[in-house]
């Protein structure tokens, strides 16, 4: 079959481009279609991949503005030209979803979350930050977003949810059944290494990763935080931060294992629809801090595998942190928990989902 995958944009990285890459080695031949493509951003190994971008690549400061271009996206993926391809696999928290397949070709979307700005306009305003006249605008044109949103979901013949959580949004907003496939885990070898004496947090420095409830709360603890990853709330969390925390940067693949390894824990504030990095940390026999809910629920084992906080709020946390320092944990059975997150069985997961789609077209 001629297979094409879609993605909503590639200007960022993060679980979603991973969902991608083992997508991508299921199918290594398959073009990639997507809104935009930002190769300083990505990693190397991308210029390698056959993309192939919209007419949103030529816009004027796309890669500042491309939030402000929201309503020219559905355009942007009805656009391609999907003529040729049998089997259309996306990887969609947005808008890679709308495509049009042409008849008769099987179209699978793995659904990160429904579009989140649209579904739930009130939450992402307030984490965004969005005020004033944009603030008391935005919601009227999510409006239409929503509409579209809804409307292209019939485009698609078999949804894959990456958490039970999100499969509960696509029925509520979609009507639609999905099978549940977390995403995959990069399971490095084994790393014995003893616990430093730092705690570790890290990502995309966004805000809805309220990464400043982390900042606060280790401020006031005085324990010393790394903090790995970049994005646009850096400047203003550092501003927030105390001498003892320190901020990395991006780092590479290698260090990034490491620091999971070093770690005395891993913290995971936010209300994510799954969540990697949390896995990532125990596949180093790390325990997890996390804000109980979302996806967390269904990644961390509370007494296991790490320790909730159910308010989301810096005292919460700093609470948690110190009730932590008197747990035990078994770092080899949380190695071993983190492996059923691993590659190999999402690719056979993927591999049935797509073959009973196509056997069923």
């Amino acid at each position: 079959m001629r297979v094409a995958l879609v993605h909503d944009y590639l200007n960022q990285y993060g679980g979603a481009e991973r969902v991608l890459e083992a997508l991508h080695t299921l199918y290594p031949d398959a073009p990639v279609f997507t809104s935009i493509y930002d190769a300083d951003v990505m990693p190397d190994h991308y210029r390698e991949w056959d993309i192939r971008t919209s007419f949103m690549q030529s816009l004027p400061g796309w890669r500042t503005h491309f939030r402000r271009y929201f309503l020219l996206y559905p355009s942007a993926f009805e656009s391609f030209d999907l003529s040729d391809y049998d089997l259309i696999i996306s990887s969609s928290s947005a808008y890679a979803k709308g495509i049009i397949p042409r008849p008769g070709a099987v179209h699978v979307c793995y659904c990160h979350t429904p579009m989140r700005f649209a579904w739930r306009t009130r939450d992402y305003v307030t984490r965004e930050q969005i005020a004033g006249v944009q603030g008391a605008i935005l919601p009227f044109l999510l409006t239409y977003m929503r509409l579209w949103d809804a409307v292209t979901n019939t485009r698609v013949d078999a949804f894959v949810a990456n958490s039970r959580e999100v499969a509960g949004r696509i029925r509520r907003y979609y009507g639609r059944a999905a099978t549940v496939i977390p995403p995959p885990v990069v399971l490095p070898p084994a790393m014995p290494l003893p616990a430093g004496d730092f705690y570790l947090a890290g990502g995309r420095l966004i805000p809805y990763k309220r990464i400043e409830l982390i900042v606060e709360a280790f401020t006031h603890l005085r324990l010393p935080l790394k903090i790995f990853g970049d994005g646009r709330d850096r400047a203003r969390l550092e501003r927030m931060a105390g001498p003892n925390i320190e901020f990395l940067g991006w780092v590479d693949e290698p260090t990034r294992h490491e620091l999971f390894a070093r770690c005395r824990a891993f913290i995971f504030p936010g209300e994510e629809d799954f969540g990697i990095t949390p896995l990532e940390a125990m596949a180093a026999g790390r325990p997890v801090i996390a804000y109980g809910a979302g996806g967390a629920l269904e990644t961390v084992i509370d007494g296991v595998t790490g320790r909730f906080f159910y308010e989301p709020s810096a005292a919460a946390l700093a609470a948690a942190v110190a009730a932590a320092h008197v747990d035990v944990y078994d770092t080899v059975a949380i190695r071993q928990y983190a492996e059923g997150f691993g590659l190999d069985l999402f690719l056979a997961r993927m591999r049935d989902v797509i073959n009973a789609a196509v056997d069923t077209r």
